[in-house]
């Protein structure tokens, strides 16, 4: 056995691991290599967790930062694609000039039937609603005790013309007695003034016959006008009585009908001055919407007398209503038409848009967008970058392709940068620029707009204005003619556009708008 001394010294530098357990088997305890085996393998493992989140969050930098590239492109495409909008010409036409009013149909003649003698109804010769003409039988009250009446008065003529046969008789008896001197002058007198009462009484007697006449021709009613009857008020059976306030029926004048209107006291000298060597105005019936025509009629005549209270005057016109179109007690809108204008720049209403420098219209121009407006268009940026002007440049391009594969139902990739996904045909390169309007007139669909604004061989958006700006590339389809023929018809002075919204206008042109010469202003 050596001693401590005599021992190995690498040995005693290796860690010293305390003494087993007396019952573990020498041959499973740990070696002592192994520890540093672990501890290598568990940083390599680190190390190699470490590296994959790395690259996992190197590729998702990368994928990001390529799709926001394509979204740039894509949005800068989109805003370069052509816009698809509605157009329609500009016209010239001829077109009055007119004021405009509410007014109330009236009937021409009104009539209300009442009885002038009182009696039981019997009968009632119309239909509610009929048409009647003048003299026609309506309504027949109980003629009996009339016809005694004058059954009684003419039996009091033939006992009164007794009677003066008599005193004439007497009087010419007392004449001669009074000449032979037999009696006295004033007997004489008396038998002569006695005859001339009773020839008095047959008078009397004439006038009571004709009273009891009249009074029994009352008992027949007849109309008293051509017109149409309304609902009757009394059935038959019961007793009327004359001066009742609501009469028996009503009797309406409606052919011709006739509309009364108001206008501002400040317009009759306008209307005055139409009127003048007696030229007669035409007038236009229009329902509440004011944009169907109801009937025509001509002005009849102003009123004597401004009413002071309201500051207007009245305004008769008078309708053939040939139609039956016109209701008595009907509220239209009355266009009483002063003057025409000739040559007038009509476009549809639809097209007028308003912003911050006053009413404006997209014209559409041949052409991509102008240099100097491609500021004006969204994301203005991202299309300098790619260099184009109309929507052709390489973002365009990509973005074509990246729709066109997506809506591909093939899913071969065929038609990729060509557009060959739709069958929509190709637009010549055109764009819309705001130009600034003057609305002198407007009717229903269409607006008048102030001389040398717009040319007729122009084209203007009616649809799709929202999606526009200054300078917007369009690809134009021809509206239907919905406001040309109301176009045709008059039109209000207005003054002015009233204000139907704001649109954004960046860069919308400045233009001083015209004066108004259409007419005089409502």
């Amino acid at each position: 056995m050596s001693s401590p001394s005599n021992q190995d010294p690498a040995r005693d530098s290796r860690p010293q691991w305390p003494d087993a357990p007396a019952h573990i088997d020498a041959s499973h305890q740990l070696p002592e290599h192994s520890t540093g085996k672990s501890s290598a393998l568990r940083t390599v493992i680190i190390l190699l967790i470490i590296l994959l989140v790395g690259a996992f969050v190197g590729w998702r930098i990368y994928v990001n930062k390529q799709n926001n590239a394509a979204e740039t492109r894509k949005a800068a495409a989109t805003a370069n694609r052509p816009t698809p909008v509605q157009v329609q010409n500009v016209q010239q036409q001829t077109v009055p000039v007119f004021l405009s009013a509410l007014g109330t149909v009236t009937a021409y003649n009104s009539v209300t039937i009442n009885t002038r003698v009182s009696g039981q109804l019997l009968t009632v010769n119309f239909t509610e609603g009929q048409a009647v003409r003048k003299g026609q039988l309506l309504l027949e009250i109980d003629p009996r005790p009339y016809q005694a009446a004058l059954d009684q008065a003419i039996g009091q003529k033939a006992k009164d013309e007794a009677n003066l046969k008599d005193m004439q008789a007497e009087a010419e008896r007392y004449t001669a007695l009074y000449q032979a001197g037999v009696v006295s002058k004033e007997t004489q007198q008396l038998q002569v003034s006695n005859a001339g009462q009773a020839e008095g009484s047959i008078k009397a007697d004439d006038a009571a016959i004709e009273a009891a006449r009249v009074n029994l021709g009352y008992t027949k009613i007849y109309s008293p006008i051509d017109g149409v009857v309304g609902l009757r008020q009394v059935d038959p059976g019961n007793i009327v009585n004359s001066g009742q306030s609501n009469g028996l029926v009503v009797v309406n004048q409606i052919h011709p009908i006739a509309i009364i209107f108001t206008l501002p006291e400040d317009q009759l000298s306008q209307v005055q001055a139409a009127m003048k060597g007696g030229k007669k105005l035409a007038v236009e019936a229009y329902d509440r919407s004011d944009a169907h025509l109801i009937s025509k009629g001509t002005l009849l005549t102003l009123d004597n007398q401004i009413d002071t209270t309201t500051g207007t005057a009245k305004l008769k016109a008078v309708f053939d209503n040939a139609d039956n179109s016109l209701f008595p007690n009907q509220f239209v809108n009355v266009r009483l038409i002063l003057s025409e204008r000739q040559n007038a720049t009509v476009v549809p209403t639809a097209a007028i848009e308003t912003g911050t420098q006053g009413d404006y219209v997209f014209v559409v121009n041949p052409g991509s967008t102008p240099p100097d407006k491609l500021k004006n268009l969204p994301n203005a940026g991202s299309q300098g970058a790619t260099g184009s002007t109309g929507g052709q440049g390489k973002a365009s391009s990509d973005a074509t392709d990246e729709e066109s594969s997506s809506s591909s139902t093939s899913g071969s990739g065929k038609g990729k940068g060509k557009g060959k996904g739709s069958n929509a045909p190709a637009c010549p390169a055109q764009h819309a620029d705001a130009v600034t309007v003057h609305v002198d007139f407007t009717l229903g669909t269409s607006s008048v707009l102030s001389d040398g604004e717009l040319q007729p061989t122009q084209q203007v958006v009616v649809d799709g204005q929202e999606k526009l700006v200054d300078g917007s590339n369009v690809c134009p389809q021809q509206a239907r003619q919905s406001g040309a023929k109301s176009a045709t018809g008059p039109v209000q002075n207005t003054g002015s556009q009233g204000s139907t919204g704001s649109i954004s206008q960046p860069t919308m042109p400045k233009k001083a708008p015209t004066t108004t010469t259409g007419g005089p202003t409502q």
